[in-house]
């Protein structure tokens, strides 16, 4: 299937909706609650899931929601996740991922790396503008939403910037040419973040690689 073709599958609004509640959980998610977060039935929610599933857009699997297993545990459950495929569409034809690993091929062959970390330091800078530092991790949240790496707080009992919060990202908008030069395009992406949060402000980026999430992660300033 085309990607524009699978693009045109999320008009739908009930599909839209269930594909952005799977996307944004970061976790498997059953019939039962995606029908619920989207207000439909269950029939229904199954039907639109499926379509999500067969378009590439999501991935199914199944398990025992209870948590348990043996006689009395009950059938395994289809649960959802989000495809890690990407998929983009550009009219007329573009090409610029080809175009960004050359970019990023060429700058990691002659030593490039501290000179785009300055340049993506003045990046950020430039994207927050006139704006103070962030404040705190919410308002960090809120920041990185707006760029796509669909930030959720962790480690702090009902939100806010308690000792040991740290904002993960569950997209790293970088994804595609960061699998292929990851020292290159990770350092990049930390320096970008930090100029984007305000350098020594309230809060800081620092390097966090974990599998399936973006390679940063932000906290509270250590001298904060």
């Amino acid at each position: 299937m085309k990607d524009i073709d699978v693009i045109a599958v999320l008009q739908d609004p009930v599909r839209r909706r269930l594909y952005e509640y799977v996307a944004a959980q970061g976790r498997e998610v059953g019939r039962n609650e995606a029908a619920e977060a989207a207000g439909v039935a269950r029939t229904l929610a199954a039907h639109h899931l499926d379509r999500l599933t067969d378009a590439g857009l999501l991935e199914s699997g199944s398990r025992r929601l209870t948590g348990r297993s043996g006689p009395g545990a009950g059938r395994p459950a289809k649960v959802y996740t989000r495809a890690r495929v990407e998929r983009s569409v550009s009219l007329p034809a573009r090409d610029y991922r080809t175009a960004a690993d050359l970019l990023a091929e060429a700058a990691e062959e002659a030593g490039l790396d501290s000179g785009l970390r300055a340049a993506a330091y003045r990046r950020g800078e430039s994207l927050r503008g006139a704006a103070a530092p962030c404040a705190d991790l919410e308002e960090a949240v809120e920041l990185l939403a707006a760029r796509g790496y669909e930030p959720h707080l962790e480690g702090a009992a009902g939100g806010g910037d308690g000792e040991g919060a740290v904002v993960r990202m569950r997209n790293c908008p970088f994804h595609a040419v960061a699998e292929r030069f990851p020292p290159l395009v990770c350092g990049m992406n930390l320096a970008l973040l930090e100029g984007l949060l305000g350098g020594e402000g309230p809060v800081r980026a620092r390097m966090d690689a974990r599998p399936g999430q973006c390679c940063v992660v932000v906290e509270a300033s250590k001298n904060n």
